[in-house]
């Protein structure tokens, strides 16, 4: 009897024991992951949407370039089974390519660098998605502040 005074029986019982837990598989645009990291660039542009397709068919520049050069050298530096080092970066418009996945990237939002960890989701978003540049504003608390300094807050 199961808790709620139901009877199990015991092929029932031995299909939720041994049922394991299945993972989704990752795929973007409907390629798979593996298949996404062999991929060339005149192909990836294709899956992207229109905006990062301008971005690529006006070319990558030396600053991003660069940024590439730096994760990849931080990824064939870090021993097996380990994160990459952090590479810091101001390229907020840089855009996730399948090349970048695993790596541990420190994106500045104007006054520190978030780090951000690229997961294979973050295909074709900006870098600039992952670290916000503003402050979260918590409303409704009176006190020392250009207003609402003086209101009378009642002890009970």
């Amino acid at each position: 009897m199961d808790t709620r005074g139901y009877a199990m029986d015991a092929t029932h019982a031995d299909a939720t024991v041994n049922k394991r837990r299945t993972f989704r598989k990752f795929s973007y645009r409907g390629v798979d992951l593996e298949q996404l990291l062999d991929v060339s660039s005149e192909q990836l542009m294709e899956m992207v949407p229109c905006r990062a397709r301008r971005k690529f068919k006006r070319g990558l520049k030396r600053k991003p370039m660069g940024l590439i050069k730096k994760l990849r050298l931080a990824k064939q530096n870090a021993l097996p089974n380990e994160k990459p080092a952090v590479v810091k970066t101001h390229l907020r418009n840089m855009i996730i390519v399948p090349e970048m996945i695993g790596s541990i990237v420190g994106v500045y939002n104007g006054k520190t660098f978030n780090q951000v960890e690229i997961k294979p989701e973050m295909i074709g978003h900006y870098l600039g998605e992952f670290s916000i540049t503003y402050k979260i504003v918590n409303h409704g608390r009176p006190g020392m502040g250009a207003t609402h300094s003086s209101r009378f807050i009642p002890l009970k």
